[in-house]
């Protein structure tokens, strides 16, 4: 009996200390922070935003494009992807990430519209609808089937759209739907495209950049100031690029340090907590409608990661 105690010991002793098992776990952990940190970077968006409240948004929109390329370029000098990326840019790909630089341009643009209009409850929808979307054109465009689980989910996410659009007027949705279609389609033109995405965010930051340039020489012309009237509100121009570089970054570096369908979940930190700036911090107003509507989406979207984990574990035997 002390032999069988002690032989399991030393056997539980053995997996403990096995390097690989400790260097995984130290991995997911290290993941999980990462993605958590890029998801709260996220979701103080709307905070951040709000600060530069006296600024118009097509002038944030421009500081935002050319201050994520200068941002974007350091990072990829300092990973060393340049050389890589030359050798796989060419026209096709330029032409393709032209199409996905057009999309995230109307997606940033209604999103600080949105913002600075008290509009944040409407930009927390698109968000969560978008991975729903994501799914529905994977359908359309791809032929990928759905199971009957995520057919209910989408469904279900259906269902409080169509009630929100009923109740309170498509007026009250097109924020959501243009930030959830423009965000949705980029990414599935993305799938086509071998590049990371940090590269492929400092490509079209970089097709941006040029219409950017040209909006602010513009604006100054017509008595619009480059910069903002007072320091604090130029620093927190410049670091639009900051939180919208670093936290692609952080997320990218997760993805590599954890299961990607666990490393996706995070994604749902960013609109949670938009949502509840817009209602606790902000005050805007939230009723039983959104409350179904939010709650239809929450609902299929966990039926369609219950889904997702189900496959998962399916594909390991």
């Amino acid at each position: 009996m002390l032999i069988d105690i002690s032989y399991r010991k030393n056997i539980t002793l053995s997996k403990t200390a096995d390097p690989e098992v400790s260097g995984q776990k130290l991995r997911l952990r290290s993941g999980i922070v990462y993605a958590t940190l890029a998801y709260l970077i996220y979701g103080a968006m709307p905070f951040y935003m709000k600060q530069l409240q006296a600024v118009p948004p097509s002038q944030i929109m421009a500081h935002r494009v050319l201050w994520s390329v200068f941002l974007l370029a350091i990072i990829v000098s300092v990973l060393g992807r340049w050389t890589s990326l030359r050798r796989t840019i060419d026209m096709r790909l330029v032409g393709l990430f032209a199409a996905t630089a057009a999309l995230i341009g109307v997606n940033w643009l209604v999103y600080i519209w949105a913002v600075l209009n008290d509009r944040i409850l409407e930009t927390s929808l698109g968000f969560f609808i978008t991975p729903l979307i994501t799914v529905v054109l994977g359908v359309v465009a791809l032929g990928e089937r759905l199971t009957r689980l995520q057919t209910f989910a989408v469904g279900l996410a259906a269902v409080g759209v169509v009630a929100l659009a009923v109740g309170k007027g498509p007026n009250s949705l097109w924020i959501a739907m243009v930030l959830a279609f423009t965000f949705s389609t980029a990414g599935l033109i993305r799938k086509v495209a071998p590049l990371d995405p940090l590269c492929g965010l400092l490509i079209e930051t970089s097709l941006m950049a040029p219409l950017a340039m040209a909006w602010l020489f513009l604006s100054s012309q017509n008595g619009i100031p480059v910069f903002g009237g007072d320091t604090s509100t130029n620093v927190l121009l410049i670091f639009t690029g900051f939180v919208t570089a670093v936290p692609l970054l952080l997320f990218s570096v997760a993805a590599k340090q954890m299961p990607y369908s666990l490393a996706g979940q995070f994604q749902y930190i960013g609109p949670s907590l938009q949502l509840l700036q817009a209602v606790l911090l902000f005050h805007e107003p939230f009723g039983l409608l959104h409350l179904f509507t939010f709650g239809s989406i929450w609902s299929g979207l966990i039926f369609f990661a219950v889904d997702a984990v189900r496959e998962q574990r399916a594909s390991r035997f």
